[in-house]
């Protein structure tokens, strides 16, 4: 079973952006983690700044090969159109997914132009989100 998941922009700074909402965890580090709790999961890991970028890299993963591919669109899943179309248009299923209950922060985080094309959205549950969403292609 093979999964990959995307992050956007700012994700890169995990660790160190903001560790009150995000964690002081580096993803490369969690990443780690989840390649050693999920042994059975071919899991990959490709991060972007750049919008365009993520839609090459949905559209690359969006067809065959991938069980599921679990998105984190940072600050894109509030203002991008553009990634809402590219998942509409593969047969991958996608789930959403944010570290912060986006709910309980700014009322621009409230919407998600990724949510109404996605198969699930999982959110709040700071890096654990991950894990649900790779436990959620399993259990298919």
């Amino acid at each position: 079973m093979k999964i990959i998941i995307i992050n956007g922009p700012n994700l890169n700074l995990l660790g160190k952006r903001e560790p009150e909402v995000y964690g002081k965890t580096t993803f490369e580090d969690y990443f780690a983690d989840l390649q050693f709790k999920f042994q059975d999961v071919q899991l990959e890991y490709f991060q972007s700044n750049s919008e365009g970028e993520i839609i090459t890299k949905l559209h690359d993963c969006g067809f065959e090969g991938y069980k599921g591919i679990v998105l984190n669109a940072g600050a894109y899943t509030h203002t991008s159109i553009a990634i809402g179309d590219a998942i509409k248009g593969i047969t991958t299923p996608v789930i959403e997914v944010h570290i912060s209950n986006t709910f309980a922060r700014e009322k621009f985080r409230h919407q998600s132009y990724i949510s109404p094309v996605a198969k699930g959205v999982i959110l709040g549950f700071g890096l654990k989100s991950y894990d649900l969403a790779i436990e959620s292609f399993k259990h298919k």
